[in-house]
């Protein structure tokens, strides 16, 4: 097997912080994700692969579906560069979908359930789907546009397809309206084409896993409408691998809680991607759990003997320390090995909360879709530093621009004098975006004859080769000359002891060019007994005038995308002063 090195001097400061175990130099087979996968299946064919309805399913018999899949749809006609997009939540089926698809050199579009049909059309048309998998209860998604986008064949299944539910009793629950179903007109079933007997008929395809495309992964629009971006087999790979590396003292097999969607970038590699490549298994969850009790009782239900991987959000950490201080429970003692927070920053309190709570490791992960996701994390071992977003993973290089004019290289400095833009090189970086060259020019920049991605995230790296992240390049707000980066601002709002969640985003003003403008969710006790004047008295008295909100708006709850990443966004076209400006739309 080939094998590809990326090397990263070992000047760089922050192997004086890598953890005993992880390598400085990896390298990367250079392996088609069918291949990896097979490779994986054969290797642990007997473990547990997924739980998932109160069903196992080992690696085995994941691999058996994967394979019939595979016939099936090569004897529909798909083939190499084809699109097969896949309308599914969390569940055997998107595993199953995703690697029979790529096994064919075909390729992976992942579609937001959340979306409505005019966003999923979006999608289909930039990326010429040829085929949709989906659950027959998603299929009202795609009624009103079935006009505007044909498919050569659609597959539907219904979620509980693959579990381990007797017939009758899953008539009643379909009957009773517990399991979600609905009508496909004309459509394969997914059983149908799992399930065939006789011979695997998977065609050879000749693969270039570093240049051949093996998932179209849609960016997540908050500055502007959602691009496909280009993600080979050996990102898709590599990153995995990079993962695994990162954690050097795991116990395998481990349980990872599969509570991410795998249609977004972050569920992909880590929920699904990451466990693969470890031998461990996941606990999925098809939709965002009712609540952090139903996460407890089905890791109780399960019962993980070497623990669990537990990626999420801040939000996910806040809320599973209350409810582990409310109902102490003995078997969850040394349960939460390695748990990473990503999509946003962890705060100092929150870490420390958790870790004594639970007894485990939470560390700040930092990736974006154009890196197939994960960049950096803390280490493992108790030498992370709250408030940084850690250290590049294996194989990557990273450094602060200049803000304005990348062509000038990286700052030569440390710590906030030296803020610019974050930009990253490594073997998980995209091949680009879809028919985009303007975008991809834009994103993907050469300097000393290697490729870097610039992230529009703003920072600066401290002595240890860490960052720390200010703001998004286009989310800065402008004040009179000033730069005020709308996370500092959030920072600042939330240490006022009233305040549970904040977004800050700029609105136009004809005085200051830009006004900041804070949205604040209050703690539930305290709603009606503070008002918006109050807060923007606390922050004359807290906060230096240029970076002082001229309007709060107190609301009752700050919108999040699936992931849990604050809509600053959504906020901020929405608001009356943007739309007088603009419109209903930029």
């Amino acid at each position: 097997m080939n094998v590809l090195k990326w090397y990263v001097d070992d000047s760089k400061p922050w192997f004086k912080k890598y953890q005993d175990g992880v390598p400085k130099h990896p390298e990367f087979p250079v392996i088609s994700l069918g291949d990896w996968f097979d490779q994986k299946t054969d290797e642990n064919g007997k473990n547990k692969a997924i739980w998932f309805s109160k069903t196992f399913m080992n690696y085995r018999v994941l691999r058996k579906y994967t394979d019939s899949l595979a016939t099936s749809l090569s004897r529909q006609g798909i083939k190499k560069g084809d699109v097969g997009a896949i309308l599914l939540p969390n569940s055997f089926q998107f595993t199953i979908a995703y690697f029979a698809i790529v096994k064919l050199g075909a390729i992976v579009t992942p579609i937001n359930p959340t979306y409505k049909p005019l966003e999923i059309l979006n999608v289909l048309k930039q990326v010429k789907a040829r085929f949709l998998i989906t659950m027959d209860a998603m299929f009202g998604l795609i009624k009103p546009i079935q006009d505007k986008h044909k498919f050569d064949f659609i597959i539907s299944t219904c979620i509980v397809d693959l579990a381990a539910i007797p017939p009758a009793i899953k008539e009643q629950l379909i009957a009773d309206g517990i399991i979600p179903t609905g009508e496909v007109p004309g459509a394969i079933n997914f059983l149908d084409v799992c399930q065939k007997r006789g011979e695997v008929d998977i065609p050879e395809v000749e693969i270039d896993p570093v240049n051949d495309t093996a998932v179209y992964l849609m960016t997540g629009g908050t500055t502007g409408v959602p691009k496909p971006a280009v993600i080979t087999h050996y990102n898709c790979v590599t990153n995995a691998i990079q993962n695994v590396l990162w954690m050097p003292d795991a116990s395998h097999p481990m349980a990872c809680i599969g509570i991410l969607p795998m249609f977004h970038a972050f569920g992909m590699t880590i929920v699904q991607n990451v466990v693969i490549e470890g031998g461990d298994y996941n606990i999925l969850f098809p939709r965002p759990p009712s609540s952090l009790k139903e996460v407890i009782d089905t890791i109780l239900e399960v019962g993980p003997e070497k623990g669990v991987i537990l990626p999420g959000v801040e939000t996910l950490y806040i809320g599973l320390t209350r409810y582990l201080k409310e109902n102490p429970e003995p078997r969850l003692e040394n349960m939460f090995r390695l748990c990473v927070s990503g999509a946003g920053p962890l705060h100092k309190p929150v870490k420390e909360a958790f870790e004594a709570i639970s007894g485990g490791r939470l560390v700040e992960a930092y990736g974006l879709t154009e890196c197939t996701t994960a960049v950096s994390a803390g280490p493992f071992d108790g030498t992370d530093t709250p408030g940084t977003i850690g250290l590049p993973y294996p194989g990557v290089d990273w450094a602060i621009f200049d803000g304005e004019d990348f062509s000038k290289g990286p700052l030569e400095g440390f710590g906030i004098d030296y803020t610019g833009e974050i930009c990253v090189c490594g073997p998980q970086v995209m091949k680009g975006y879809l028919n985009n060259p303007e975008a991809t020019a834009e994103t993907l920049r050469e300097w000393d004859g290697r490729i870097w991605c610039l992230t529009g995230d703003i920072g600066y790296m401290d002595e240890m080769g860490q960052i720390v992240i200010r703001d998004r390049k286009k989310q800065m707000i402008k004040y009179k000359g000033y730069s005020v980066f709308p996370k500092e601002v959030e920072e600042l709002l939330g240490t006022h002891p009233d305040v549970l969640e904040i977004a800050v985003a700029g609105l136009p003003d004809p005085e200051t060019g830009e006004m900041v403008k804070a949205w604040i969710q209050l703690k539930d006790e305290l709603k009606g007994k503070i008002n918006s004047d109050e807060l923007i008295t606390w922050c004359k008295d807290n906060i230096t005038h240029y970076k002082c909100p001229k309007q709060i708006e107190i609301i009752d709850e700050i919108p999040k995308s699936m992931v849990g990443k604050v809509q600053r966004r959504v906020l901020q076209i929405n608001d009356p002063i943007w739309k007088a400006k603009y419109g209903e739309t930029e």
